[in-house]
Parts: structure tokens; sequence; C-alpha cells
């Protein structure tokens, strides 16, 4: 959508999810610690299952709101589906 503004609620969810993926990685920060006290990496699997729904999320979201969003949203959803992808095949 040209011309539109990124809408907040939007973003703060791709932040989210890309933060939850991020702490379940081992990426430890002030916005990623409530996963952590959420129980959400008890254990390795736990925390790379709980990195590859947030994953699936996005990946969702951006198939669902494809031709949707405006240039912000969509470089903000394609860069944290990229940057969770690269961190699990590592």
């Amino acid at each position: 959508m040209l011309g539109s503004m990124p809408h907040p609620e939007f973003i703060g969810l791709v932040q989210s999810l890309l933060a939850t993926a991020e702490a379940a990685l081992g990426e430890f920060t002030p916005t990623t610690a409530r996963a952590r006290n959420d129980g959400l990496l008890e254990t390795p699997q736990r925390a790379r299952q709980t990195a590859e729904r947030s994953l699936r999320l996005l990946t969702m979201l951006a198939e669902k709101t494809r031709g949707n969003l405006d240039r912000t949203e969509a470089e903000l959803l394609t860069e944290a589906i990229a940057s969770i992808r690269s961190r699990l095949a590592s």
C-alpha cells in the first residue's frame, strides 16, 4: 500500500515474534527477557521449538498480508524471517 504509514500494532507484533525467536536462540536483551520469564526457553529443544514457531507465524503472516503492507512493514517482516532462518540454519 503506497503512501500509508506503518501500523504500530503490526510493527509491534513482528518485533515481538522476532524477539521471542532471538531469545530462544540465545540472544538475551531486555526485550527478549519476557520469553525467558514465560518459560519458553526451559530446554534447548523447547527453545528451538519456540524459535521455529515464531518463524512459522511470521512466514504465515507474510503470506496472508502479501500485497497489503507498506514498504516499511514488508521490509521489517522480510528481514525478521531472514534473520530467524539464518540463525536456525547455523
